[in-house]
């Protein structure tokens, strides 16, 4: 989502490039327990009511000693350490259960900068099988950190599985679900569905460094993970010696109409357009097809989708300025198929990618023009469709500003049944050395967020990436390093 993972959806479109080879082996790593926007406005939200199973606090009923278990060599990964941390389901005791979540622990518990934390995004997106991908991305910085990733609650092998949203919506944010996927994932869920929020995977993630025993270290986050990082941070300052945010979510939670990244969209094809000389102005011809089409979710589902495998639009497999200039013209027998590849059923594992924490958690955490969680069902679509009329039709141009409510998640959350909403944090303002890491052709966390945040946030560095879009520390190698300079200050 606007901060969240963008992940790639592969079924009927030419593949994603495979991930960087991991690093050669590392000295392996002792046993885990070892010690040592232009400004919008938001409608206000609605009044939050008390939860129907439990109250706000993530404050454990009992006493609770977390502790990693199990310790074993991570799947093809013989020198980075696997191990189990057990976490309550609920932390008031009010529903019984326990969630196991897998962590990944690679380098010394001795190591000379301590240990960071890398959160993947999402949400839904699992931590540990992205362990050679961020060995091989930062090995300077690893070198003198120990890396810990982890399964966060949802994901992986505790994935949420809902048949239908996996299938519908697989990955990506901006596809919208049928209303019957989403309320059956609410069904599959329960009561339970009430304990997904960010607040509860940062109650785990204070759980999993008491494990390790570590007063200390740092965090980084990509996409949704940003959202995750930040809400941490902000929770336990004082646990937090460096913060790195790349593809940041705001602090307030993710842009639900997405209205930042529809305007960002002209601005991204005419950079690639003067780079390619293509000759035409390919922002005028989205805003042509889609008018003429009424196909704008779709077209901007593509284009998010296409601008993570190829930020700067020129990759022959797509085509994709080209398509819609043809498409201007007439001729749809390029764009078409593309939008309907794109916006194709998902292939995705819920191991892989969980649709159903994707919905679980964004629809906790939002700020919605209905209000938050708990808002009652009734009056959400007046709400929906008077925030989108209150969207200046230039904010949201190439696009129609409707596309701002009909892309997938609004419609994801609209059905939503009433839940539990994320609790405020107990700090508003970062206050730790903060990196923040941004593309300039982002339209999944559009630049505008990170410069935001930079302008409200005291110790900020802001580094953006020319020609880069999402997640710069895999995709660009300015944004590596630019993470690496920062870690080992």
């Amino acid at each position: 989502m606007p901060g969240h993972r963008r992940g790639a959806r592969q079924l009927r479109r030419p593949p994603v490039p495979p991930p960087a080879t991991a690093a050669p082996p590392a000295t392996a790593a002792p046993p885990a327990t070892a010690a040592p926007t232009a400004p919008h406005t938001r409608p206000a939200p609605h009044t939050r009511l008390a939860s129907p199973t439990r109250p706000d606090a993530l404050t454990p009923a009992a006493p609770h000693t977390p502790a990693l278990t199990r310790h074993h060599p991570c799947p093809g990964q013989p020198d980075v350490t696997c191990a189990d941390l057990a976490v309550p389901l609920d932390r008031s005791g009010a529903v019984p259960g326990t969630l196991t979540l897998r962590a990944a622990v690679l380098g010394r518990a001795d190591a000379p900068r301590g240990t960071l934390l890398f959160l993947t995004g999402g949400p839904g997106q699992p931590g540990v099988p992205y362990v050679p991908r961020i060995r091989s991305r930062l090995p300077g910085a690893l070198a003198e950190y120990r890396l810990v990733m982890v399964d966060q609650r949802g994901t992986g092998g505790s994935a949420i599985d809902c048949p239908a949203l996996q299938r519908e919506a697989g990955s990506s944010d901006t596809v919208p679900p049928t209303a019957g996927a989403v309320t059956a994932c609410a069904q599959i869920l329960g009561e339970k569905r009430n304990f997904y929020t960010t607040a509860d995977t940062v109650a785990d993630l204070e759980d999993l460094r008491r494990a390790l025993g570590i007063g200390s270290w740092t965090v980084d986050g990509v996409s949704y993970g940003t959202f995750t990082a930040a809400r941490y941070a902000l929770t336990h300052p004082g646990r937090v010696r460096r913060l790195v945010l790349d593809s940041v979510v705001p602090l307030a939670g993710p842009q639900v109409l997405y209205e930042d990244s529809l305007g960002h969209t002209a601005r991204v094809l005419r950079a690639a357009c003067r780079e390619q000389r293509c000759g035409f102005d390919p922002a005028r011809d989205l805003a042509k097809v889609v008018r003429r089409d009424g196909n704008g979710v779709g077209v901007f589902n593509l284009l998010v989708i296409a601008g993570i495998i190829d930020p700067r639009l020129d990759d022959p497999r797509f085509g994709i300025l080209d398509a819609l200039h043809a498409s201007a013209a007439s001729d749809r027998t390029r764009l078409d198929p593309l939008v309907a590849g794109f916006s194709g059923p998902g292939e995705e594992t819920p191991a892989e990618f969980s649709s159903g924490l994707h919905a679980a958690t964004l629809c906790a955490d939002g700020v919605w023009p209905w209000g938050d969680a708990s808002a009652p069902a009734e009056g959400r679509e007046r709400a929906l469709a008077a925030a989108v009329r209150r969207i200046r039709p230039a904010d949201a141009w190439p696009f129609r500003r409707e596309t701002a409510g009909a892309q997938g998640i609004p419609l994801t959350c609209l059905p939503w049944p009433s839940s539990r909403a994320l609790p405020a944090a107990p700090h508003r303002t970062l206050t730790m050395p903060v990196l923040l890491l941004a593309g300039d052709r982002d339209l999944s966390t559009p630049v505008q967020w990170a410069r935001e945040l930079a302008a409200t946030t005291p110790r900020a560095e802001l580094v953006v990436v020319p020609g880069a879009g999402h997640f710069t520390q895999s995709r660009s190698d300015e944004g590596a390093r630019a993470a690496q300079q920062f870690l080992l200050r």
